[in-house]
C-alpha cells in the first residue's frame, strides 16, 4: 500500500516540477514553429503498448517516414506500468516527447497546466475534417482542441466461449442480463473449472464504476468539473467488488493485486483461465491472440432501461506544448488519422477509426476479431446514452485511489460503507472540490 502511495507523491512532485518549468520558461515556447521546416528534422514519438502494437506502429512509422523524407521519427513505447510515471518526469525535466500518446483523462490534466499544444496552431498540417465530431468533442477541453482520437472504443465483457462449455454453463442474453445473473455465473464457472480458472478474471475496476454510476441515474464526473456520485452508488459499487471475490466469482485479493497491472498476456483472459473480464473492447484482439481462443464480446450487465456504456476515444494523439518541430509533429498525427496506408497497418489496434474514409478502407482487412469489435462499436453507437463529461484536473488521480480503496475492501481492511466515505473524501480533495 506504501508503494501505491508513494508511486501518487512521485507524481505529484513531477507534475508540480513541470507547472514551474512550464511557468519560469513560458516564453521559450515561441521557438515552436507551425510553419514548413526546410531541413531534416527528428521528433519523438512515445506511445504504451504490447509487442504487436510496437510492431504495428512501426510499420506506420515507416510509411510517413517515405512519405516525408525530411522527417524521421524516433519511436518511444513501453507496457501501460509507468508509462504516465515516465511521462511526468519528462515533462518536469522539460523533455517531453514531441507526439504523445495518452487516454482517458489525462489530456485535460495536461492541457490545463499548460503542456500541450493548441491544435488549431498547426491546422495548416493537421486536418481534422474527417474525424466525426463526438471524437473531435472527445478531444477537446475547454472548447480548445488538445487531443485527436485514435479511434472509438467502449467498455464490454469480454467472454471464452471455450471456458463456458467446458463448465457446461450456457452463455447469457445480453440483452437481458442482469448484475447478479452475471456474478452468478461467474460462480458457476468457477466452481466447474479447474483450479486457477475463475468466472471473471477480475473485480471491478475504476471504469466499470463510472458504468456502475451511470446505470443508477448518476456519472463520475458532472459538466461542470465535479463528482456526480454519491455515497449509496460508491458504496454499492464497493459491496458488489467484494461479493464478486467472496464468492470465488472473481480471484482472491491477493490474487487481484498481483494482476493489477500486469500485460493483456498475463491476464486470466489472456492466459485462458476466465470466462469473462470486463475490459475495453479495442483488447478483443490482443486478448484473442494471446490466448488462443475465438473470444466475443457481450454488453454490459444491468444495460436496461438507463444504459451505463458509451462511446470513448480508445486514446489520444497530443503534441507537447514545448516541441521545437510541431509542424512535423502535427504532420504526423494527420498521417496516423487520415491516410489509410497508415489505417491499413494500424486497423482496429487503437480502437476502431473515428475517420469513416479509415473505417471503409480496412473493413476487408480486419481479422475476424476485428470485425467483432467493429460490429460492437456500431452498436453501441446505435443506443441513446447519457453523455460523457471528461474529468477536471486531478481526476487521473481518482483512478488510483479506486483501486487503492478497493483493495482495502478486498482485504476486509475497510468496510464498503467505510470506503465509500473514504473514496468520496480523498477524491474530492484530488480534483480540489
Amino acid at each position: 500500500m506504501a508503494r501505491k502511495s508513494l508511486r501518487g507523491i512521485r507524481k505529484s512532485i513531477a507534475f508540480v516540477t513541470a507547472v514551474g518549468l512550464l511557468g519560469l520558461t513560458a516564453a521559450c515556447s515561441s521557438s515552436s514553429s507551425n510553419q514548413p521546416e526546410d531541413g531534416p528534422v527528428e521528433i519523438r514519438f512515445s506511445w504504451w503498448g504490447n509487442a504487436n502494437r510496437a510492431e504495428l506502429t512501426n510499420k506506420a512509422i515507416k510509411e510517413f517516414e517515405a512519405a516525408n523524407p525530411n522527417i524521421k521519427v524516433k519511436p518511444e513505447y513501453g507496457d501501460i506500468t509507468g508509462y504516465f510515471d515516465k511521462l511526468a518526469t519528462q515533462v518536469a525535466a522539460n523533455d517531453a516527447p514531441d507526439v504523445i500518446t495518452m487516454g482517458g483523462a489525462y489530456p485535460a490534466e495536461y492541457a490545463n497546466r499548460g503542456a500541450l499544444l493548441d491544435l488549431s496552431k498547426v491546422d495548416a498540417s493537421l486536418d481534422l475534417s474527417k474525424l466525426d465530431q463526438g471524437a473531435l468533442e472527445n478531444g477537446q477541453v475547454q472548447g480548445k482542441q488538445y487531443g485527436v482520437s485514435t479511434g472509438a472504443n467502449a467498455l464490454a465483457i469480454v467472454v471464452n466461449p471455450a471456458v463456458f462449455q467446458a463448465a457446461g454453463v450456457s452463455l447469457p442474453d445480453d440483452s437481458t442480463w442482469s448484475w447478479d445473473e452475471f456474478a452468478r455465473i461467474a460462480e458457476e464457472i468457477t466452481a466447474m473449472s479447474p483450479k486457477g480458472t475463475y468466472g471473471t478474471a477480475t473485480v471491478l475496476t475504476h471504469d466499470s464504476l463510472d458504468a456502475f454510476a451511470r446505470q443508477r441515474g448518476k456519472s463520475l464526473y458532472t459538466q461542470d468539473g465535479q463528482l456526480g456520485l454519491d455515497k449509496d452508488t460508491v458504496q454499492a459499487y464497493f459491496d458488489y467488488s467484494l461479493k464478486l471475490s467472496e464468492s470465488g466469482a472473481a480471484p482472491s485479493a491477493s490474487e487481484t493485486v498481483e494482476k493489477l497491472n500486469v500485460s493483456t498476456e498475463q491476464t486470466l483472459m489472456g492466459m485462458g483461465q476466465a470466462g469473462m473480464m470486463l475490459t475495453w473492447s479495442n483488447s478483443l484482439s490482443a486478448l484473442s491472440k494471446a490466448s488462443g481462443a475465438e473470444l466475443k464480446l457481450l454488453k454490459l450487465p444491468g444495460e436496461t432501461p438507463t444504459p451505463g456504456i458509451w462511446l470513448q476515444s480508445s486514446q489520444f494523439y497530443t503534441i507537447s506544448a514545448r516541441s521545437k518541430h510541431t509542424d512535423a509533429a502535427a504532420k504526423l498525427v494527420s498521417f496516423l488519422v487520415n491516410n489509410e496506408a497508415a489505417a491499413k497497418i494500424i486497423q482496429s489496434d487503437r480502437g476502431v477509426p473515428s475517420n469513416s474514409g479509415m473505417r471503409t478502407a480496412i473493413q476487408d482487412l480486419l481479422t475476424p476479431q476485428g470485425k467483432v469489435e467493429a460490429a460492437y462499436i456500431d452498436q453501441i453507437g446505435k443506443m441513446d446514452f447519457a453523455p460523457t463529461f471528461i474529468g477536471p484536473t486531478g481526476s487521473t488521480a481518482v483512478s488510483e485511489i479506486t483501486a487503492r480503496i478497493n483493495t482495502e475492501v478486498l482485504f476486509k481492511r475497510l468496510s464498503p460503507e467505510k470506503a465509500a466515505e473514504q473514496w468520496l473524501s480523498e477524491s474530492k480533495a484530488a480534483i480540489g472540490k
